[in-house]
């Protein structure tokens, strides 16, 4: 059996990954994976808490055993036999920094091996670039939507004209204006 894992951030449009996973991948060999393609830190304890269609928490996997098995021992196929639909994937527990996992069936039939899982569409930058303050244009509000060099509909240029006087009337600490002199 080959899965459709997609790879989200909560709340942003602007990012995901698609894998095709084998069955019998650990989800220890999907970590890996992940790790590597968005460049997620090494040395950080990882978890992958799985989660059934209605949000409930069905098993916990990480480097220890959680009480559902270790994410080198339990295959997605398992997690997905014992309920999973989705996981919430920790990259980094102890700052509680993660991505959101979907499975599905793959309907299309591909062979792919259970030593790799195959990333098949990328969208936006890592995720290290949202904590950043990156912002993709699906996630900009509407009245900021627009390409360099288009000037949006309701562009008002009085907007501008509150910075300029500003510029012009500055004070200095003690209140008074400072003005240039020519030398």
């Amino acid at each position: 059996m080959v899965y459709k894992v997609t790879v989200t951030l909560s709340g942003i449009k602007g990012f995901f990954r698609i894998y095709l996973v084998n069955g019998a991948t650990t989800l220890y060999t999907l970590h890996k994976q992940m790790r590597s393609d968005m460049e997620f830190p090494q040395d950080q304890l990882i978890m992958f808490k799985a989660l059934s269609a209605d949000g409930s928490v069905t098993g916990r996997y990480g480097l220890f055993d959680l009480g559902s098995g270790t994410a080198d021992t339990v295959s997605l196929e398992k997690a997905v036999k014992a309920g999973a639909t989705g996981f919430v994937y920790f990259y980094d527990v102890t700052n509680r920094k993660s991505v959101n996992l979907s499975v599905e069936e793959e309907e299309t039939p591909v062979r792919v091996s259970p030593d790799s899982p195959v990333l098949r569409d990328v969208k936006g930058p890592n995720p290290i670039e949202f904590e950043n303050g990156y912002v993709a244009f699906e996630d900009l509000p509407e009245r900021q939507r627009y390409l360099p060099g288009e000037e949006p509909e309701d562009f008002d240029d009085e907007d501008f004209d509150d910075e300029e006087e500003e510029e012009e009337g500055e004070e200095d600490e003690d209140g008074k204006e400072i003005f240039e002199q020519d030398q």
